[in-house]
């Protein structure tokens, strides 16, 4: 799920923390992709006729379907990927991922009626939520890219978090997932829409860490304290608290422990804490991952010439896919994944934080662009007004 309309806040607030851009911009960059995320959407969007891909065996193969062409689409733009699993689960992530099952377990009785009195966009939707990513899943998918030559790791726990390891510690460009909470584990740069289909023009959207903070005027903990009242999967969220307000509360309170103290304190506030909210340990699980360190030997990786006959082997007389298009896929990895590779010029330079000056310049360059967008709004509003008021010409 990530964090509940996250991005918009962004938007809304820190005009220069993000942009979007074609995939061609992130050429010569190497991008540590949250796998799991990835296998979850092409086992939503890979489809024919609103079912999964099967073979004739009727094995499942929309996740190796995508994760072979969207990867070469990848690959094609000069990217080098790396792909991170999930782990084990936190203990605290035990509520959501329960939750998430019983919704199954409800949109699969939800199909099995569709299927029997409902309409084709019914059986669809229903379909759709019955999704879920297996071990074979993941274990198919790390046996292709093995095949490809791309490199991939396992998290102790949750990918977003190494990806972020690894991209602080500058061996990858960026994070890629469609998880906003991949930010509270203090990736520098996330990308979100890099493995999205090329019919689907979706823009790769780039956010930046440091400008968010500087245009929300928060520190790491006060950004965390923020995406735990926004929602995320760890807790429940806190009725009658949405993305103005959550930001509102923190401006005025600082952190989450000031907070929850006022609204036990006032048995008239409007807000109600429930029963188990252990907001802390959500905070250190965000803060304090448990997550390998980018020096230890599982964090070495290297992008290899790809295994022509194991692919042939696997995609086309396992699982069933044309001959033809694994032949040319796996020509184009072998021309686009060679080492001499031009880099970029970012990627001869360690990044530097900025001083205590520049995050002060950036944050007035937000405020003036927040106050623009204000007062347009403004003049728009009174402009609508105006329009309103006048009589209407009689007949």
């Amino acid at each position: 799920m990530g964090i509940k309309q996250l991005y918009q806040v962004i938007k809304d607030e820190c005009p220069d923390a993000y942009k979007e851009g074609e995939i061609k911009n992130q050429f010569g960059r190497k991008v540590a992709i949250d796998a799991s995320m990835s296998i979850y959407s092409f086992l939503i969007a890979v489809r024919s006729g609103g079912e999964m891909l099967t073979n004739e065996d009727g094995e499942t193969t929309s996740h190796l379907m995508g994760m072979f062409y969207r990867t070469l689409r990848i690959v094609d733009n000069g990217i080098k990927p790396l792909y991170v699993f999930d782990g084990a689960p936190p203990k605290l992530k035990s509520g959501e991922l329960a939750k998430r099952f019983q919704r199954k377990a409800t949109a699969t009785e939800g199909l099995e009626e569709a299927k029997e009195t409902g309409t084709a966009e019914d059986i669809e939707k229903f379909s759709r939520r019955t999704v879920r990513v297996t071990r074979e899943h993941n274990a198919e998918c790390q046996r292709l890219l093995k095949l490809m030559g791309i490199p991939y790791l396992i998290a102790p726990t949750e990918a977003e978090a190494q990806c972020a390891v690894l991209a602080r510690a500058g061996k990858v460009y960026a994070a890629a997932s469609e998880d906003m909470d991949t930010l509270c584990f203090d990736s520098p740069v996330l990308l979100r829409h890099l493995t999205f289909s090329e019919q689907r023009k979706e823009p790769i959207q780039e956010i930046f860490l440091e400008k968010v903070l500087a245009g929300l005027d928060m520190d790491r903990k006060q950004f965390v304290d923020l995406c735990i009242l926004l929602g995320c999967d760890y807790l429940d969220p806190i009725p009658k608290v949405g993305p103005h307000t959550a930001l509102k509360l923190i401006r005025e309170y600082k952190t989450l422990e000031n907070f929850v103290e006022a609204v036990q304190n006032d048995p008239k506030s409007k807000y109600t804490i429930p029963e188990d909210w252990p907001f802390a340990d959500a905070r250190e699980l965000f803060l304090n991952p448990d997550v390998r360190p980018a020096d230890a030997p599982e964090c070495e990786f290297k992008w290899e010439a790809p295994d022509i006959d194991g692919l042939i082997q696997f995609l086309v007389t396992d699982k069933g896919f044309s001959e033809d298009r694994v032949r040319a896929g796996a020509a184009r990895l072998q021309k686009n994944l060679k080492t001499s590779q031009q880099a970029r010029l970012e990627g001869f330079f360690k990044p530097i934080p900025k001083t205590e000056a520049e995050i002060k310049n950036l944050k007035r360059k937000n405020d003036e662009k927040n106050e623009e967008k204000k007062k347009r709004l403004k003049e728009e509003k009174k402009e609508k007004a105006k329009a309103k008021s006048k009589p209407r010409g009689g007949g």
